[in-house]
């Protein structure tokens, strides 16, 4: 394999593609891709490929099924030029809340994915804070998971107080969040909330814990439609918590999930930028944190061989 590391962005994030590529001092690779009037994708590679250890940057953004295609049809191009490595970047993963079958008759649709992409030609896989972990599994080829978790939590320490308690939004989230509750010195709280249908909604039942007259951090993987999100901080103040923070991977934001999440009034919401919000969805109480830093680290740690897992050892 030739030396030269080439980072290549699909249409859905050229943003962040910039980003990593400033932090590693590279160009984005030149590419074109077009959609032609029957929807169907073109992707030429406009430069020498051949024998590089190469990385496109496509996460699962919308629309999602076009994006999916154009990442596998430039991994087939790139594998078609000869290319020593490729990598495939999804930041945010498509499908990955299809991870299992609880229902009669579904597909699993992340692993189907984790089948695409290894079919199309990718040689192993850089995401970020999978909705499930077991999706890893679905691959037969090395996946590096980035956590986004550790920039949220030191984005937060500021307003730790004497008077603060961290909260798990669900029970599945509990192991996780009590690590960032330990780092912060605080108390944790969990809720119990159950999901009774597909429309991305969940009823709170109990909250187990004191949040009363304290500032609390909320912390979750990803936010949709804001539905459950809006459920956690409405049951929070009722149980008496002051100023509610929330931090979340992953700003995936549909209809007027921003709209929602304004109403009730939560002092301020971190995301990352595993996806691009659009301006019309941002609002004075986002702040989103890059991880364009975090990936340009991973990637030239993949290129020279070194371990991505010592990114996160404290």
């Amino acid at each position: 394999m030739k030396d030269e590391l080439i980072v290549f962005s699909g249409s859905a994030h050229p943003a962040l593609t910039g980003e990593i590529c400033r932090e590693l001092g590279v160009e984005p690779g030149r590419i074109n891709i077009h959609t032609f009037s029957n929807d169907n994708i073109k992707v030429k590679i406009l430069e020498n490929v051949r024998e590089s250890d190469v990385f496109v940057v496509q996460p699962s953004a919308p629309p999602v099924n076009k994006g999916l295609m154009e990442l596998l049809i430039t991994i087939d191009a790139l594998k078609q030029a000869s290319a020593g490595r490729i990598t495939a970047v999804t930041p945010l993963y498509p499908y990955a809340r299809s991870d299992k079958k609880d229902e009669p008759r579904i597909s699993i649709t992340a692993r189907l994915v984790a089948d695409l992409l290894m079919a199309a030609g990718a040689d192993r896989v850089l995401t970020m804070n999978l909705h499930a972990p077991q999706i890893a599994g679905f691959f037969r080829i090395p996946v590096d998971q980035l956590d986004a978790r550790p920039l949220l939590t030191n984005h937060f320490e500021r307003i730790r107080s004497e008077r603060f308690a961290v909260v798990a939004p669900d029970a599945g989230a509990t192991k996780w969040v009590s690590r960032i509750a330990g780092r912060l010195r605080a108390p944790l709280a969990i809720f119990d909330k159950r999901r009774a249908a597909d429309d991305e909604n969940a009823q709170v039942e109990h909250l187990i814990g004191d949040v009363s007259g304290r500032d609390v951090l909320v912390m979750d993987d990803e936010i949709l439609s804001g539905g459950s999100m809006v459920s956690v901080v409405n049951a929070l103040k009722r149980s008496g918590a002051k100023n509610v923070y929330v931090g979340c991977v992953h700003p995936l934001f549909s209809g007027d999930a921003t709209d929602r999440l304004s109403k009730v009034g939560i002092k301020e919401l971190a995301v990352t930028n595993t996806i691009p919000i659009a301006g019309e969805k941002m609002r004075p109480f986002i702040t989103v944190l890059s991880v364009g830093p975090l990936f340009a680290q991973a990637i030239k740690r993949i290129h020279v061989g070194d371990s991505v897992s010592k990114l996160f050892e404290d």
